[in-house]
C-alpha cells in the first residue's frame, strides 16, 4: 500500500486512546487522607486497598507499590535472581518485565507468543529451560490470562518460580480463578491507562506465604519496619537489601475509590468492548482485520480492544488516517528481543516469528468506561478507511 489514503469524511472531535476520570469518592478520600495527616506510605487508605486486593484475589498478601515496575523488581528480588540466572518471558511485553530481571544481572530469555491471544506460548517454555533457569515471567496480554495450568506444571517439574505480570489483568479470570492469584507472585498496574487507576501506582501480590515477611522488608528499604509497627520487635533496623517502593497514601486514597467501583468499571468497559467486537465482525468476515480471540477458559476484563490488520503498511496508513480524523489508535510493543537493550541484556530462544509478525500488525483502539458515541465513530472511521483503500485500488486497476 504505497499511495497515501486521505479521508473524505470530516474530522471528528479528538478521541484520545484513553480518558482517565473520577468514578466515585476519589476527591473525598483524598481530603480524608489530608485530614488524617498521614500522607506517606502505609496509611489507612493503603491498608484498605491491600485488604480489597487480598479479598478479591483470595491471596494472603498484597502490598501497594509506586508502580507495577517496582512490583516486578520486588518479585525478581524474591526469586533471588543472581547474575547469570535465566528467566523465560515473552518478547512481546513492556520493558519493565525484562528490566526487573536485567537489574539483577539475570538474563531475560525471550520466547515466542501464541497467535490467538498474543500471550507467551506455553508449548515453547520447556524447550527454553536450562540449568540456569530460575523463573518464568508470564504476561497476561490485554487482560487475557496465559495458559496457567500448563505453565504451573512445567514450573513445578523444574522447580521454577512463576511471576505473573498482570499489569493489564485485574478482574480477569482463568478457569474461574482471578489472574494474579495463579503464580508465586503477581504484579499489577494502576497507571492512568489501566482499568483501575491512581495516576501512577502498582501492587505486588504474594501467593506463597513463605515470602510475605521478606517482601515487606524489601519494600521498606530492607528494614523490618513493618514488624516494628505491628509491635513484633522493639526497634527496626536494616536486615536485607531493598528500596523504597511505597506509594503515598494520597495515591492509595484515589485508588480505593476506583476499586470500590470495580464492578461498574468492568461492566462499562465490557459493554464498549462488545460494541467494537460486533462492529468489526463484517471486516473480519471480509478478511480485512482479525478481532481479539478469548479462549473459553478465560474471562477478560476489556482492558484493550485491538485489531490485527494484514500487514505493516496497512497499519501505518490506518494509524495516519485515524490521526487525521482526530482518533488516537496506537500500535503496541516493539518486541524486546530486537530492541538494543534486549540484544544486550537478553537472548531470543529460537526465531520469534509470530512475535515479529503480530507486532507489526496490531492496532489498539480508544477505550474507556464513560464512552458514549465514540466507539461507533471509531468503527465508522476504520470502515471508511478500508472503503477508500478499495476505491483507490479499483481506480488504480482501471488506469493500469
Amino acid at each position: 500500500m504505497s499511495a497515501s489514503i486521505t479521508p473524505t469524511v470530516s474530522r471528528t472531535d479528538s478521541i484520545g486512546f484513553t480518558r482517565p476520570g473520577l468514578v466515585g469518592n476519589e476527591l473525598n478520600y483524598i481530603q480524608q487522607a489530608l485530614e488524617n495527616r498521614h500522607l506517606s506510605g502505609d496509611g489507612a487508605f493503603t491498608k484498605r486497598c491491600q485488604e480489597w486486593l487480598e479479598r478479591y484475589l483470595g491471596s494472603p498478601c498484597a502490598l501497594l507499590a509506586h508502580s507495577c515496575t517496582g512490583a516486578l523488581e520486588m518479585a525478581a528480588l524474591l526469586c533471588d535472581l543472581v547474575p547469570g540466572d535465566e528467566v523465560i518471558m515473552p518478547s512481546y511485553t513492556f520493558v519493565s518485565t525484562a528490566n526487573a530481571v536485567a537489574l539483577r544481572g539475570a538474563i531475560p530469555v525471550f520466547i515466542d507468543i501464541r497467535s490467538d491471544t498474543l500471550n507467551l506460548d506455553e508449548t515453547l517454555v520447556e524447550a527454553a529451560i536450562t540449568e540456569r533457569t530460575r523463573a518464568i515471567f508470564v504476561v497476561h496480554y490485554a487482560g487475557i490470562a496465559c495458559e496457567m495450568n500448563a505453565i504451573a506444571a512445567i514450573a513445578e517439574r523444574h522447580g521454577l518460580f512463576v511471576v505473573e505480570d498482570a499489569a493489564q489483568a485485574l478482574t480477569s479470570t482463568y478457569r474461574g480463578r482471578p489472574a494474579g492469584s495463579l503464580g508465586h507472585f503477581a504484579a499489577f498496574s494502576f497507571h492512568e491507562t489501566k482499568n483501575f487507576i491512581s495516576g501512577e501506582g502498582g501492587a505486588l501480590v504474594i501467593n506463597d506465604p513463605r515470602f510475605i515477611e521478606r517482601a515487606e522488608i524489601l519494600r521498606e528499604k530492607g528494614t523490618n519496619r513493618s514488624r516494628f509497627f505491628r509491635g513484633q520487635v522493639d526497634k527496626y533496623t536494616w536486615t536485607d537489601i531493598g528500596s523504597s517502593y511505597l506509594p503515598s497514601d494520597i495515591i492509595a486514597a484515589f485508588l480505593l475509590a476506583q476499586l470500590e467501583k470495580a464492578e461498574d468499571i468492568l461492566s462499562a468497559r465490557r459493554a464498549v468492548w462488545q460494541r467494537y467486537h460486533a462492529g468489526f465482525a463484517d471486516l473480519q468476515r471480509a478478511g480485512l482485520v482479525r478481532r481479539p480471540r478469548i479462549p473459553v477458559e478465560c474471562e477478560g476484563n476489556a482492558h484493550l480492544y485491538y485489531l490485527l490488520v494484514n500487514d505493516l503498511p496497512t497499519r501505518t496508513q490506518l494509524i495516519k488516517y485515524l490521526q487525521t480524523l482526530g482518533i488516537q489508535a496506537p500500535f503496541h510493543y516493539v518486541p524486546l528481543h530486537s530492541a538494543p537493550a534486549g540484544v544486550r541484556f537478553g537472548r531470543a530462544n529460537g526465531r520469534l516469528t509470530v512475535t515479529d509478525d503480530l507486532a507489526d500488525r496490531v492496532l489498539r483502539l480508544p477505550i474507556w468506561p464513560s464512552m458514549t458515541d465514540e466507539p461507533e465513530i471509531v468503527i465508522g472511521a476504520v470502515k471508511q478507511f478500508f472503503s477508500e483503500v478499495a476505491r483507490h485500488s479499483s481506480a488504480a486497476r482501471e488506469h493500469a
